[in-house]
């Protein structure tokens, strides 16, 4: 089955087309069909969000779609600064990687630690009008240590990889050449999401 995953992200594109390698499933972004638009992405949780471009991609292309959208919280953050839906707009600004990640590094060097954090991930497949199915389970969450000491290494796209340590080993994200276990387990869920509903 030919999907469109709604992203513009090159790294979020291939990164999916990995975790469901296997699947009979073709996946294409954005750019692939020519589609530049910004959609509406003010909900308050990321199924929200992702149910609103999931709808909206689907709208412009016609064909089957699906979006994904994180909220990250952060353990010991009080309730009303949690980034949620908001990850990479602050004060009305999109923080670019470096940005995000001396932002996020000054939090965490605040709460004094490294800290636990978790990205919620959200999913809404949208095959047509009357077919639409969404998902937030815990096993998509991704589950992390948070550090204010950033790794001197980027991968573009993934700011956080450079600020973020695996619970299990305390490696930061950028030196690790194997999945990590949570990582593994997202995978699972994801491909579990498709083959129940495609």
């Amino acid at each position: 089955m030919r999907l469109l995953y709604g992203t513009s992200n090159p790294s979020k594109l291939q990164h999916m087309r990995e975790m469901l390698e296997g699947l009979n499933i073709e996946i294409i972004g954005l750019d692939d069909v020519g589609i530049n638009i910004d959609v509406d992405e003010s909900g308050t949780n990321p199924l929200e969000n992702a149910r609103a471009k999931a709808m909206a991609y689907y709208e412009i292309s016609g064909i089957p779609t699906f979006s994904c959208d994180s909220g990250l919280y952060i353990e010991g953050l009080d309730e009303e600064k949690q980034p949620g839906v908001h990850v990479r707009r602050i004060n009305n600004r999109y923080l670019n990687d470096e940005e995000f990640i001396e932002y996020y590094s000054e939090i965490v060097l605040n709460i004094g630690h490294d800290t636990k954090a978790k990205f919620k991930n959200a999913i809404c497949l949208v095959t047509n009008k009357n077919n639409v199915v969404e998902y937030d389970g815990d096993d998509i969450a991704d589950h992390f240590l948070m550090t204010s000491k950033p790794h001197n290494m980027r991968k573009s796209g993934f700011p956080m990889d450079s600020i973020s340590l695996d619970i299990e080993t305390g490696k930061y994200f950028m030196d690790m050449n194997e999945k990590s276990r949570n990582e593994k387990e997202i995978a699972e869920g994801f491909r579990s999401f498709f083959i129940r509903t495609v």
